[in-house]
């Protein structure tokens, strides 16, 4: 069975650094793309930073963090890292792991997702 287990995440005050980290648990044959969304009270999930696999390492990032947030892949692992400084207090959500992978060359791609974690931004 694949999990996404992230960890990392906190409060931090505005303008310091957090760092999280999303390892996929369990046995992978491919990967499409590992990605960090968010959630604040009240609002649509939305993407914040995306790794693809497929596309030679490309990165894409949300208008609101780009420049502040980096996603990264740790190369021994099927885990990204997401680094982020200059943190603002709208940046405060539930960030979510995502990622689009197969377990076998005969089963189709699907979406998996972790369970969350908080990142509190004060002012």
């Amino acid at each position: 069975q694949v999990q996404l287990v992230e960890s990392g995440g906190g409060l931090v005050q505005t303008g310091g650094s957090l760092s999280l980290t999303c390892e996929v648990s369990g046995s992978v044959f491919d990967m499409w793309h590992m990605a960090w969304y968010r959630q604040a009270p009240g609002k649509e999930r939305e993407l914040v930073a995306l790794f693809d696999f497929g596309s030679s390492g490309v990165h894409k990032y949300a208008d609101s963090v780009q420049g502040r947030f980096t996603i990264s892949r740790d190369g021994s692992k099927n885990a990204v890292h997401l680094q982020m400084t200059n943190l603002k207090p709208e940046d405060t959500a539930v960030y979510y792991c995502n990622s689009k992978l197969r377990r076998s060359s005969s089963t189709n791609w699907s979406l998996y997702w972790g369970q969350g974690t908080q990142v509190t931004v004060s002012s």
